[in-house]
């Protein structure tokens, strides 16, 4: 019972309990069932997602937040986009968009201010001129655009998607779109009837008010067919996933038809329910749509769902505060209780790696894909190898220093996944020169591992020259940390090469030939070589364990530009993730390992002698 009741017991414990806890589907607010109105599926982009999705996503690249403060509580993504569909007034008024650039502000006639949110009434007035601004700047290549052209194409991206958006699920101006519904469905058999008429009689001898409210619904529904942003009306029976409509669709379609599609009529009601907060009548019609959904698309429906649970979950960012944790306990393990504070982290090391890892597994079911398929989830896939290698050399090494490392790693990798993120959708589908065979997702598997393990060899490198510095590397300390920066550098060798070779059959099947001095292609051949060079220099004698650790920290640079700086280039078959913004980034990554490259080359009797004189001033 005592060592049941231990820190290193009580604590992982502890942070699994609370992991458990923000699985449990939330609260309904206001008596309403938000959750499940966001697991309802609807088609985007080529793929069937939940609207919690659609919220999300378009709710981060606004304001680069998944949740929105407002009247002193978090207001969700769901809750946002429903309000925006069912009250125009109180959804324009939500400030949501960041605007950092000051030129853009003079363009709207504002000044910066420490405030950097503004509503989308506070730009309706100026978008007009930021949509002929971004038209010019479009014009430009994305590499030669001014910090205002690029400011103010994305600005105008974010506007538009705002009012798509906001017509995507409404069909009325008013919050009584039932009413217009029904008074739509009565108008049309006249309408049509005037219409035909006016057709074959030469303009005479037709209502001619009933054709003009028929013209008038033809315009509003084409202008929201035009609109909207996703497609949240499924086919009738027969028809395939692919043929769902927006609401601007389906209702054009009834004048053809004479019948307006069931979901229209849920939709309308669940949003006027929202607006006049009927809970009961909110939840029932949520509820009935979301019945009459699995029934028509029982595999879709079901992996919404999911997708909304794990939406709901975000089990990357739970790992992010577990590897924290980790970091902090081993910090602390240097001054209090080592054995069970060091002992405590590296079970919650595990912990973190059993979140990071289902998030993985969950992404690819989800897709349907290997778990490598654009930036984001290589991010993600780097920091899951570095943090399962470098456990396994904890069990081994004990002490510590690679629970710290496995933890920094993949902190750093969650972050770097979760500014990727904002860029939209990550569970997109695939471009078809990626989508294609078995030889792919080896080689993009593969060639990850390599990444994951260089960068965990440069960590424990930095762990090295650091220690050094700080005058608390003794001898064993040395070998053991020498040892595994040569160990991971020989797995990343084997991974990088046979990835690369992966690479290239791919290649050959996909573009006839295998190898093509594309920029990322020779970013992977210098990757190979560079952890070749640092086994041959060691073997042969011309560096020792600092020369290790420096060159270690040096391929870090190098799996960064074969990893993200070929992309930038703007050039060959491989640009797929192209970030302008990261690139200050990544010079700013470079110039840091530089620097620590240069601090492991200082002589030890230049930082051994300020120690000294450090400990003789605190004698005194």
């Amino acid at each position: 019972m005592k060592r049941l009741l231990t820190l290193p017991v009580l604590l992982p414990a502890a942070l699994a309990l609370m992991l458990g806890a923000a699985l449990r589907a939330p609260r309904p607010t206001d008596g309403m069932d938000l959750a499940a109105f966001g697991a309802l599926p609807v088609l985007h982009n080529g793929r069937i997602k939940p609207l919690d999705s659609i919220a999300r996503n378009s709710l981060l690249s606004m304001r680069g937040k998944q949740t929105l403060r407002s009247e002193g509580r978090s207001m969700s993504a769901v809750a946002w986009l429903l309000e925006m569909s069912s009250d125009l007034k109180r959804g324009d008024a939500r400030r949501i968009f960041v605007i950092n650039d000051p030129d853009v502000l003079g363009l709207l006639g504002k000044r910066q201010t420490k405030d950097k949110y503004y509503s989308y009434g506070d730009l309706e007035a100026g978008h007009d001129e930021i949509h002929g601004q971004a038209r010019q700047a479009a014009q430009i290549p994305v590499k030669r655009r001014s910090r205002f052209q690029a400011a103010v194409v994305d600005l105008d991206g974010r506007l538009t998607r705002y009012q798509r958006l906001k017509y995507s699920l409404r069909v009325s101006d008013t919050d009584n779109s039932l009413t217009v519904l029904g008074e739509y469905e009565s108008a049309v058999p006249a309408g049509l009837a005037a219409f035909h008429k006016h057709q074959t009689s030469n303009a005479k001898g037709f209502d001619n008010e009933a054709l003009n409210r028929l013209g008038f619904y033809f315009r509003r529904f084409r202008f929201l067919a035009e609109a909207a942003y996703f497609k949240p009306v499924p086919p009738p029976a027969g028809r395939t996933v692919d043929d769902w409509q927006n609401m601007g669709e389906g209702l054009m379609q009834a004048m053809r038809d004479g019948v307006i599609p069931p979901a229209i009529r849920l939709y309308a009601d669940i949003l006027d329910a929202y607006s006049k907060r009927d809970a009961a009548r909110f939840n029932a019609g949520t509820a009935k749509l979301g019945r009459a959904l699995v029934a028509r698309f029982p595999a879709a429906a079901q992996k919404a769902r999911c997708e909304e649970r794990f939406n709901r979950f975000q089990p990357f960012y739970q790992g992010m505060i577990l590897y924290v944790v980790v970091f902090l306990l081993i910090c602390a393990s240097w001054l209090y209780r080592p054995e069970a504070l060091r002992t405590a982290a590296y079970r919650t090391l595990w912990l973190a790696f059993a979140v990071h890892t289902a998030g993985l597994i969950a992404r690819m079911w989800l897709q349907g894909r290997p778990p490598v398929t654009n930036l984001y989830s290589s991010a993600i896939f780097v920091g899951w190898g570095a943090v399962l290698l470098g456990a396994v050399l904890e069990r081994f090494h004990r002490g510590g220093l690679m629970s710290l490392v496995s933890a920094a790693v993949g902190f750093c990798t969650l972050i770097l996944a979760h500014h990727l993120a904002l860029g939209g959708d990550t569970l997109e589908m695939m471009q078809a020169v990626l989508d294609s065979n078995f030889w792919l997702g080896t080689h993009v598997v593969t060639i990850t591992v390599g990444y994951s393990s260089t960068f965990l060899a440069a960590m424990i490198a930095h762990v090295y020259i650091f220690r050094a510095l700080a005058g608390r590397l003794d001898k064993g300390m040395s070998e053991s940390l020498t040892q595994m920066t040569y160990g991971v550098v020989c797995f990343s060798l084997f991974f990088s090469f046979v990835g690369t070779i992966l690479g290239g059959i791919w290649a050959d099947q996909s573009w006839g030939r295998f190898w093509g001095w594309d920029p990322k292609e020779n970013g992977a051949l210098l990757l190979v070589l560079w952890h070749g060079l640092i086994l041959h220099a060691r073997l042969g004698g011309y560096i020792r364990e600092r020369g290790l650790a420096a060159m270690a920290v040096f391929g870090g640079i190098v799996c960064a530009l074969a990893w993200f700086g070929v992309n930038m280039l703007g050039i060959g078959l491989h640009t797929y993730g192209f970030m302008d913004k990261a690139f200050y980034w990544l010079m700013a990554f470079i110039a840091g390992q530089l620097v620590v490259i240069g601090l492991a080359f200082v002589p030890p009797r230049f930082y051994l002698r300020a120690r000294s004189k450090k400990s003789a001033s605190l004698g005194r």
